[in-house]
């Protein structure tokens, strides 16, 4: 099960990187679990907040518009294909979601930060996202945009200084679980060989 496979942490882990990941992720069935890209911590005011942040909510950074630019370039460019888009409802999770042109994103309460920010995440959001990261599709690879919260309570194991933007890369372990095939940074992306 889920639980038991987190229990044991990145024990089942494998290490894919560089070329290795690319040829993994273009033949599709994997989940990219992502911690939206950098966003200042502070709320902006009425004269800062995007026009359509009307809220307003926290939002990105030019660090964070850039390398969400940049991630939906390089995974358009390495030709890995994108389904299914699942990501909290939070403008800034929604953000990163737009500037990395994604495509229509599935916004999921479970997957919010409950207004709390750098504090949300609940043991019910945790046994979603579990859940959810089980559910692999065939021959495209979904993404899954949250917040540090969700992730840390999901994967305790997995997400030691994820950084924003950070991705864990999931797969099946053939028996019903998952197992962490990569964790790559947001910068990391356009790097990656051609």
């Amino acid at each position: 099960t889920v639980g038991t496979l987190l229990a044991t942490g990145t024990a089942h882990a494998q290490s894919l990187s560089g070329e290795a990941l690319v040829k993994t992720l273009q033949q599709g069935g994997y989940i990219i679990v992502m911690r939206h890209a950098s966003s200042p911590r502070e709320v902006p005011d009425k004269q800062t907040a995007n026009q359509d942040n009307v809220k307003p909510e926290r939002q990105l950074d030019a660090e964070g518009r850039a390398s969400a630019t940049a991630m939906g370039n390089a995974l358009r460019e390495l030709k890995i294909p994108i389904g299914d888009v699942l990501s909290s409802p939070t403008y800034r999770a929604l953000e990163t979601v737009r500037y990395a042109r994604f495509g229509n994103p599935q916004p999921h309460a479970e997957l919010g930060d409950n207004g709390q920010s750098m504090k949300g995440g609940t043991a019910a959001q945790a046994a979603w996202l579990q859940k959810k990261v089980t559910q692999f599709p065939r021959g495209i690879n979904a993404i899954i945009v949250t917040h540090l919260p969700n992730l840390a309570g999901a994967f305790p194991q997995m997400t030691s200084g994820l950084a924003d933007g950070e991705a864990l890369i999931f797969g099946s372990d053939g028996k019903g679980g998952l197992t962490l095939v990569a964790r790559v940074k947001i910068e990391d992306w356009p790097r990656m060989p051609r």
